[in-house]
């Protein structure tokens, strides 16, 4: 007999249906119990998933899915969705591996799965987007937008509040308030949401308003648009503003995201109301049902692993290597500038764990500025301080820095203002195309005066940190999601747009940058076991590029970039260019291709695509034999 009884019931969110109030409840347990299981074994966002179970069951019964719309802001709490939609054992078996099961939703996974994220703040746009399409067909489906109190800081979702009301009269926003994205929520929307939790008098006493106004013999219309003026005059002494109710959505909550009962009646309640789009406010606990998570929702945000035998071992980071992550190496070096230099001071979006400023902070408590997802804001609040006589430094995921390439280009590169970006998670990692750190060059190496650099280790890290904090413009560091362990090889001296020679060789110059160093040394191994002298140049600047000595091996020898880019506007591109007007041994470009590269194992993904050492030797052979033919 299975462990799990009520969630082996489940194939469809139809079959919920057939459930009563005790077994829903028992569901809910096994759905816990699933989730933990499931993240034990691949990883995966855990809290944000344990969070939602009951608002997810809910939902799926007082909605009609993949008839009605029912979309999750960054979906990283989709795994409860995919667990009510026939997505089960793909969930438990394959999360997040080689051809699995994504770690977020997938139009093309399920039709269940009517919009696709990965990032916070799009969420409520593509609903009202789906609300407006809706409309203009004449349609009768809901449309409803689970949306985190973190993404109402976002400017993505601010725009999209904005116009709701103007686009659609059936809307339904259910904001899923638990006081945390990844690190705690931050800014005046935070406190507001914070206010109204603690204060929930005024549906209460608006109920209570309207039954007494109603009760008055004899009511003429100017006694009701009193009424209705009073009632607005009443929100505003009761709660702090009225904000969702000024931008024309009715206001309901806060309830109990964890009162299953109460979720189901009120949703359904909901799906009903006419005439305006509506907000529910929900309150839940991320990580509920797990004690590691609930004791430390920010570390357990994305979860590794945990200890089998003992559930209430905590989860090891998934940042912890063998040597120092990047991650750490950038803030030890960033307390050492701070120390050095008291205009310096740190940015970040929402990510202080992640991008490993919380050590930061613990040094120097006052030069940290968490904006919360706010990439844009983040950036120009940069150049601002900049041009006011600070040195900030912006840390930020490469893939969530591309949502504020207008604002670095507009508001810091066109002023040529010194603000250094940090940017963690270059290449690839586990969480798919919405993660990999493999487009952006192509944006930085276009913008004026913005010095691009790449280190190899820790040291090297720690240089080109004190460089950027001395130019006189911008900088962007960009560097991967693995140890930062110092190499043992040659070290030159770093000068703006200069290479440096790791090993001399005569017959092929491999050409890479940053820790893909790693893997071009990995594949000298075994082309100069195959009698090749193999040269191992780090080039460290994509921008100013030394192209003078890339144009000095061209013409000696046949050159190899390597990359974990795309090289159409990497590295291989950008030596495509150098050696475009002048003959040359021949130029062989070895990186990911300009399409959606999917989720999984980056070493799997990168043997999919003959970025292994060893695919890398063969083909370089390959190459070599039909230039010499």
């Amino acid at each position: 007999m299975s462990s799990r009884p009520q969630l082996d019931r489940v194939r469809t969110p139809d079959n919920l249906r057939h459930f009563n109030e005790v077994d829903l409840q028992r569901l809910c347990q096994e759905i816990r119990d699933e989730l933990i299981d499931t993240c034990g074994r691949h990883g995966g966002h855990l809290g944000s998933n344990l969070g939602v179970v009951e608002l997810t069951v809910a939902l799926h019964l007082a909605f009609r899915s993949p008839d009605d719309k029912i979309l999750f802001d960054v979906s990283h709490q989709g795994y409860v969705h995919k667990m009510l939609t026939g997505r089960r054992d793909s969930l438990r078996e394959t999360l997040r591996q080689t051809g699995g099961c994504s770690g977020f939703l997938q139009r093309d996974e399920s039709v269940h799965d009517a919009f696709g994220a990965g990032h916070a703040g799009t969420i409520l746009s593509a609903a009202v987007g789906f609300a407006a399409a809706r409309d203009r067909k004449g349609g009768k489906e809901k449309v409803v937008a689970v949306v985190g109190d973190g993404a109402f800081g976002c400017g993505i979702t601010l725009e999209a509040l904005n116009a709701a009301a103007d686009t659609t009269k059936d809307l339904i926003v259910v904001l899923n308030d638990n006081k945390m994205s990844i690190s705690p929520n931050v800014g005046s929307l935070a406190g507001y949401l914070n206010r109204l939790i603690t204060d929930r008098r005024y549906n209460t006493f608006r109920d209570s308003l309207r039954d007494l106004v109603h009760r008055i013999p004899r009511i003429g219309d100017r006694v009701v648009a009193a009424a209705t003026k009073l009632e607005e005059a009443a929100k505003s002494l009761v709660v702090p503003g009225v904000i969702f109710e000024e931008l024309g959505f009715r206001y309901i909550g806060p309830i109990d995201g964890h009162d299953l009962p109460q979720l189901i009646a009120t949703l359904r309640s909901v799906r009903e109301l006419p005439g305006a789009p509506v907000l529910l406010h929900v309150l839940t606990e991320k990580g509920r049902g797990f004690a590691p998570a609930t004791k430390d929702p920010e570390r357990c945000h994305g979860f590794k692993k945990k200890e089998v035998a003992n559930p209430e071992s905590d989860p090891v980071s998934p940042c912890q290597k063998s040597g120092l992550a990047f991650s750490n190496s950038f803030a030890e070096n960033l307390t050492r500038l701070a120390k050095r230099d008291s205009r310096v001071v740190a940015i970040t979006a929402g990510m202080l764990s992640g991008t490993g400023l919380n050590a930061f902070k613990d040094k120097h408590p006052t030069r940290v500025y968490d904006v919360g997802i706010a990439e844009e804001h983040a950036s120009i609040f940069a150049a601002g301080m900049a041009a006011g006589g600070l040195r900030p430094v912006v840390a930020i995921y490469c893939t969530f820095l591309q949502r504020a390439m207008d604002c670095v280009f507009h508001d810091v590169c066109l002023q040529e203002l010194p603000v250094m970006f940090c940017c963690d998670r270059a290449g690839l990692v586990e969480d798919g195309p919405t993660h990999h750190g493999i487009q952006d060059l192509g944006f930085w190496i276009a913008l004026p005066g913005l010095a691009v650099m790449a280190p190899r280790d820790t040291t090297e890290l720690g240089l080109m940190m004190d460089l950027g904090l001395l130019l006189d413009g911008p900088s962007l560091i960009r560097y991967p999601k693995s140890d930062s362990t110092d190499l043992c090889l040659p070290r030159a001296t770093l000068e703006i747009g200069r290479s440096e020679v790791l090993i001399e060789g005569s017959d092929v110059a491999l050409w890479t940058a940053g820790r893909d160093v790693d893997l071009a040394l990995e594949t000298a191994k075994i082309l100069t076991a195959k009698g090749l002298k193999v040269k191992v140049v780090n080039a460290r600047f994509l921008k100013p590029f030394d192209a003078e000595a890339l144009r000095a091996d061209a013409a000696l020898m046949p050159v190899v970039t390597i990359e974990e880019h795309v090289v159409d506007t990497g590295l291989g591109c950008i030596a495509a260019g150098v050696l475009a007007e002048m003959p040359h041994k021949g130029l062989f470009r070895r990186g990911l291709p300009a399409a959606i590269v999917t989720w999984g194992k980056p070493a799997d993904l990168r043997r999919q695509h003959r970025l292994d050492p060893e695919s890398i030797a063969a083909d370089t052979l390959a190459f070599i034999a039909r230039r010499k033919g």
